[in-house]
């Protein structure tokens, strides 16, 4: 540990406790040093007298020898800006600074510099004034360097801090006289207070195997003995240190001159003799039971022997099969059970061979095992197929001793979970997988198109060409697990397909066939094509479909809403009845009635033209004798422009003869009598 001076310390304790007062002294010395130097300029003139009569105070009694005016500069530094030269006499301080070691590098004291002693120790202010304020049981020995732990930290600081434990080379260096005043000189070393038991043998440095807390509890963590004669290995590393390092004459525990060149100088010998090679030709420190096998057979040629050492066995320890160490005792090994229990319980002792292990295993190892398909086609259950692929442990489940070989095959459901979740368990299928499926593979299927007809719902029109998943889909009403849905209790069209119309058809399609079943989509729609309509009679309609309304196209009365071009989101119900309702009026409102113009008194859907319009009845002007064979045109003429369109207007059209024939023209008797007007 560093050693410092009272001094060093104190003013530490000082400064830390007495902050506001030191600030305030600080501030009277920097004030002194300041004034100190302008005195010193004074000086440099006055008189001897004058210089006595005018110093800033009397000097503390440890620097009683400077006191005086001519003694000035032994402190101070003139010329410049005034400076202190306090380091320039405590030498041992200021090495510390340089070496950034000790209690006073703590306050970022500039290394050489003087200024910031004044903080703590303030001078000219008397005989009695302490330079260094101390209170020892408030002080963090941590701010000196060394922290104080485990018993070290109840100590108290003479134990430590006393000329005995200061080395002559520090004290030459320490400028106090009385060696028992300073902390300096004390050295972090533990051999600085305590006495090496080890006498040198183990280093200077106790902490590699002691702590602070108990000088017998030993942390081998810390120490290295892979550093010693004899580095530690396997299960030596968990041995006791006492186990080794007994107690000697003097009562304390050995490090040196221990025998460990032979295994017998700490064991016994368990063969009393009977080998004569060394411990270490058989053994190694990881355990007394891992036998060195290479080692042992480079003296001893097992395939000599009746049983040679081959594959697993060759790794095999001896006590397994030489029981107690006894290798003179006859062993029996015509047979694998001679030393193998049967971990199959008996499941192939019906077999010629009783169940020999050789028939399906190898010394070489447990697995694989010679027991292949082509072994496996002499069975009750030859694989073939997908069968022929899979591991053995797929079917035989591995339960160590437990593994059943002799497994029930009669039904696919014996070894395979019902995918279909229960729909085939009934008539006709029974769960046999085989009707659909095949050893080859799970996909595809063989469940063709000629099957289906077997089933329900026959496959026509479109649904033939329909992938088997778009209708056969998974389904989350299958629990706990979801499974693929083949079986509907409902076959009507909704059950695969959405109504796109929204119900405007609910009525028609819950109509009865002949079969019982309801029409559904069908009512309107084939199997053929969704465009298909020849199940919709549109004379069953409000609005029949006449002459060129036949013709047209079902989005021309139905119009979908926003420009759409099919008839996903029509309202069907909301079609137009009116002539007037779906064509424009090309008559610009002549013929309006209350603002509505009815097509059907002139025209019908057959045609256009010609026209019903019955001129006898609804006009003043009948058109008898050669009036019935004049064109529409001959006699209305007037035309007039209608929003950007040529409009044919019918009134007003005269009605007297010389308006179309001349003044001059004569009038034929017959006509003439006929008119009226």
């Amino acid at each position: 540990m560093r050693r410092q001076t009272r001094l060093e310390v104190r003013s530490n304790l000082w400064s830390r406790q007495d902050w506001g007062d030191g600030v305030a002294r600080f501030r009277g010395s920097a004030a002194a040093a300041m004034f100190a130097a302008l005195f010193a300029l004074f000086l440099a003139w006055a008189s001897p007298g004058a210089r006595a009569q005018i110093s800033p105070g009397p000097l503390s009694r440890p620097h009683q020898s400077l006191n005086g005016s001519t003694n000035c500069a032994s402190c101070h530094k003139f010329g410049g800006q005034a400076a202190l030269k306090c380091l320039d006499c405590h030498t041992e301080i200021a090495t510390r600074l340089s070496a950034h070691k000790g209690l006073h590098s703590t306050y970022n004291i500039p290394s050489g510099s003087s200024q910031e002693c004044a903080r703590c120790h303030s001078e000219h202010n008397g005989e009695d004034f302490p330079l260094i304020k101390w209170n020892i049981k408030t002080f963090n020995h941590k701010d000196a360097g060394y922290v104080l732990e485990g018993k070290h930290a109840g100590l108290e600081c003479a134990k430590c801090h006393n000329p005995s434990h200061i080395s002559p080379q520090e004290r030459a260096a320490i400028k106090i006289k009385d060696p028992s005043r300073t902390y300096l000189g004390l050295s972090t070393a533990c051999v600085t207070c305590h006495q090496d038991q080890h006498k040198g043998r183990l280093g200077q440095n106790c902490a590699s195997c002691h702590n602070f807390v108990d000088w017998k509890s030993i942390n081998m963590g810390q120490f290295d003995h892979s550093k010693t004669r004899y580095p530690l290995t396997g299960l030596h590393l968990q041995v006791q240190c006492a186990k080794c390092h007994t107690n000697g004459a003097d009562g304390k525990p050995q490090y040196v001159g221990i025998a460990f060149n032979q295994c017998s100088d700490c064991h016994k010998d368990p063969h009393h003799g009977s080998f004569p090679q060394s411990c270490q030709s058989c053994h190694n420190t990881s355990g007394w039971k891992k036998i060195s096998l290479q080692s042992v057979n480079q003296r001893f040629d097992h395939s000599k022997t009746k049983f040679p050492l081959e594959g697993k066995h060759a790794s095999v320890d001896c006590g397994q099969c030489h029981a107690n160490g006894d290798f003179k005792k006859p062993l029996v090994f015509a047979k694998c059970m001679d030393c193998h229990k049967d971990a199959h319980k008996g499941q192939f002792a019906k077999h010629a061979d009783q169940g020999e292990c050789a028939s399906c295993h190898t010394v070489q190892g447990w697995k694989p095992s010679k027991f292949t398909v082509k072994e496996h086609a002499s069975t009750a259950y030859p694989l073939q197929g997908g069968h022929a692929r899979l591991e053995c442990g797929q079917c035989h489940i591995p339960k160590g001793k437990d593994t059943l070989f002799k497994v029930k095959f009669d039904r696919c459901t014996d070894c395979h979970s019902d995918r279909h979740a229960g729909q085939f368990a009934a008539a006709p299928y029974f769960n046999a997988c085989e009707r659909c499926h095949t050893v080859n593979g799970y996909k595809p299927s063989t469940f063709t198109l000629a099957k289906h007809k077997e089933t329900r719902f026959v496959l026509t029109g479109g649904h033939v060409a329909v992938p088997c998943a778009d209708c056969h889909k998974e389904s989350a009403e299958f629990q706990p697990k979801p499974a693929v849905i083949y079986h509907w209790s409902n076959l009507n069209c909704a059950s695969c397909h959405n109504d796109p119309h929204k119900g405007q058809f609910k009525e028609r399609m819950q109509r009865v066939r002949a079969d019982g079943t309801q029409s559904g989509c069908e009512a309107c729609h084939s199997t053929k094509s969704w465009r298909e309509l020849s199940g919709f009679d549109h004379s069953q309609t409000k609005f029949t479909l006449l002459g060129a309304h036949r013709a047209t196209a079902c989005i021309d009365c139905h119009k979908p809403p926003s420009l759409e071009t099919r008839l996903l989101n029509v309202d069907f119900k909301a079609a137009p009845t009116q002539c007037e309702d779906c064509h424009q009026n090309v008559h610009a409102n002549q013929f309006a009635k209350a603002g509505v113009t009815r097509c059907a008194e002139c025209h019908n859907s057959m045609k256009w033209k010609p026209s019903l319009f019955d001129h006898d009845k609804r006009t003043d002007f009948a058109l008898r004798g050669a009036h019935q064979n004049v064109r529409c045109a001959g006699c209305h003429k007037l035309s007039r422009v209608v929003e950007g369109k040529t409009v044919l207007f019918y009134k007003p059209t005269p009605k007297e003869c010389a308006a179309c024939h001349g003044a001059n023209n004569p009038v034929p008797k017959a006509s003439a009598s006929g008119l009226k007007d």
